[in-house]
């Protein structure tokens, strides 16, 4: 092994090293965007399947009954209770909009992961192959 041999191989282990860390730290990316998407999921899903509107009581049957979701009962009466901004579907599917974006990115860091994972481990398995050659 001569000393051209060893400084062509330490860039070839500085970019294994490399690709190693930006693959740890692209994971931690995309536990991060996987969370916000569930997140936002979940809050779509509350607003359109749980019920909302004043509570009756047992001793007042005279109170309005629950809204259902707009996704359980999408014709419901149109009364001043049953009437909140985030429940009506204009609001509902722009924040479906807003779900699926956090969702698209977390997929894309998540490809973009396991690729510089499988990267960097080709790339360990070259270094030690040519390790093994010359040695």
């Amino acid at each position: 092994m001569t000393a051209a041999d060893g400084d062509a191989e330490t860039p070839k282990g500085d970019a294994h090293g490399r690709m190693l860390r930006d693959a740890e730290r692209m994971d931690k990316w995309s536990i991060g965007w996987v969370l916000v998407a569930m997140v936002m999921w979940g809050v779509l899903a509350v607003l359109m399947l749980s019920s909302y509107g004043p509570d009756a009581s047992s001793w007042d049957s005279a109170a309005e009954p629950r809204c259902k979701g707009p996704l359980l009962a999408p014709f419901q009466r149109d009364s001043s209770v049953c009437h909140s901004e985030l429940r009506q579907w204009p609001a509902l599917l722009g924040f479906l909009a807003l779900a699926v974006i956090p969702t698209i990115i977390a997929a894309a860091v998540t490809v973009h992961t396991k690729l510089l994972s499988r990267l960097a481990m080709t790339l360990g398995e070259t270094d030690g192959e040519k390790n093994y050659e010359t040695a």
